[in-house]
């Protein structure tokens, strides 16, 4: 799966932290990140609110996604280079600023801050499930519907006839079950609508069926 950075440029208002955080949601889905999407999603309103408290309303910004490595990489880029973020002891309960840094440095891995000459960039990184940057996430149910897939494959070319045996009817009905469940871990690993792919999987079975019973 190809993962390519992306980012949008926003308006630092309360009102655009809601709409980023379903932009976010939207394409942890594409990219079948679907497992760290509350957290990125929590990440990105910290983020967006610290330029909003400390650099101030109607601040232009841009909000950049990528992959380094197999880790998600948010940042937030604004025109003051000299409103750096702090993080604060907060366990004493009377400091309300530095506190959605505080978040951040709790849920991610790490995260920074970097000075250009025209503009500030607040980052951080979540671990994701990914083998590769490229690859999907390292899940068991993922992990078997790769398998299935490489004997599915396998078996398509093989000579007819040469099937290992045939199951008892209660063993075949769960191991079909297994294998639907599976495969739709699969699908939502790899960015795909699984209820689409279901209605999709349907209509192609019923469409067979029909020509069957006509002898097409």
């Amino acid at each position: 799966m190809s993962r390519k950075p992306w980012e949008l440029a926003f308006t630092a208002e309360p009102v655009e932290v809601a709409s980023l955080r379903r932009i976010m949601r939207l394409h942890l889905g594409i990219w079948g990140l679907h497992d760290i999407t509350d957290e990125a999603q929590l990440c990105v309103s910290e983020l967006v609110s610290n330029v909003i408290t400390h650099v101030g309303h109607g601040t232009p910004a841009t909000l950049a996604v990528s992959l380094r490595g197999t880790h998600l990489r948010i940042e937030v880029h604004d025109p003051d280079t000299r409103a750096l973020p702090v993080l604060r002891d907060t366990s004493t309960g009377d400091c309300e600023d530095g506190r959605g840094m505080a978040l951040v440095d709790a849920i991610a891995d790490r995260w920074g801050v970097l000075l250009r000459p025209d503009r500030k960039i607040t980052w951080c990184e979540l671990a994701t499930k990914l083998t590769t940057p490229t690859g999907h996430v390292d899940a068991p149910g993922v992990v078997r519907a790769e398998a299935l897939l490489r004997l599915y494959a396998a078996a398509a070319h093989s000579p007819r006839g040469t099937a290992a045996g045939v199951l008892a009817s209660a063993v075949a009905d769960e191991t079909v079950i297994a294998v639907i469940t599976d495969f739709l871990h699969w699908l939502q690993a790899h960015g795909r609508d699984t209820d689409d792919m279901l209605d999709r999987a349907q209509m192609r079975f019923e469409a067979e069926h029909v020509a069957l019973q006509r002898g097409l």
